[in-house]
């Protein structure tokens, strides 16, 4: 077996366990230059291991998200940037919404310096952040509880949100299609996120950038919807477009 192909082979697997990859880490990784790993990939992608992504290659499948522990470490330092600058935005004593996501815990953890929240949250992981402080008042939806990742989904969890009108809605996806479709992976937590946009004054998306192009099945709607997209990479052409026909504020963090 000649170097490329173990190469690509161990690729394929980290993919497999991350859920992504970025072609910066790859390079360390392999100690190769960029133009070789984007042949790998494009090799891998050509034979249907993986998918190329903005930056990356991640999963190809569209029915089924990563594990939950691999997504919790993958891009760990980008969303806690992208949660600090989040926190920024998020005066002290605003009411929130926060749903289900590792870059949404990250956000979590980023506001335990504030005074006097207000949050609603379908996601365990972020109630237990946010009760660290004991000026916040944290209500959590009722309904089913995903064992793999603390998520609250299903018809209470939808009702609960649809009781509420808060300053700030902070969602997390899966996917961002490039015509602006913000995509994810279970019908039931869409539902609940649907009922957060609408019912928020502001809606901040919060997404690395390995979000872009990725696919997921169920359409939770449309980056029109969003107030602000916070990344931490300037975003790609054509979704760049997209969100300037839509007027759609967009912040970049280093992590």
């Amino acid at each position: 077996m000649d170097k490329a192909t173990r190469r690509r082979g161990r690729i394929r697997e980290i993919v497999t366990e991350r859920g992504y990859a970025s072609i910066d880490e790859l390079v360390r990784l392999f100690e190769v230059t960029p133009q070789t790993i984007r042949r790998d990939i494009n090799h891998l992608a050509e034979r249907g291991d993986l998918k190329r992504y903005h930056g990356g290659a991640g999963l190809s499948s569209s029915v089924e998200n990563a594990p939950y522990d691999r997504r919790r470490l993958a891009f760990d330092a980008e969303k806690q940037a992208i949660g600090y600058k989040v926190a920024a935005e998020i005066p002290d004593h605003s009411s929130l919404f926060i749903n289900i996501g590792t870059t949404t815990e990250a956000v979590a953890r980023a506001l335990l310096d504030h005074t006097g929240l207000r949050v609603i949250t379908n996601n365990l992981n972020v109630a237990q952040i946010l009760i660290g402080n004991p000026s916040f008042e944290v209500i959590i939806a009722g309904g089913v509880v995903r064992n793999r990742d603390g998520g609250i989904v299903g018809e209470s969890a939808t009702d609960l949100i649809q009781q509420f009108r808060v300053d700030v809605g902070v969602i997390g996806i899966s996917g961002i299609a490039d015509d602006g479709s913000l995509l994810d992976f279970d019908y039931r937590e869409v539902r609940v996120a649907q009922s957060i946009v609408r019912n928020s004054e502001k809606v901040f998306l919060c997404a690395d950038n390995s979000k872009f192009g990725r696919k997921a099945m169920v359409r939770l709607g449309h980056i029109s919807q969003m107030h602000t997209l916070f990344t931490n990479d300037p975003v790609p052409e054509p979704f760049a477009e997209v969100f300037r026909h839509h007027n759609v504020r967009v912040v970049t963090v280093e992590a």
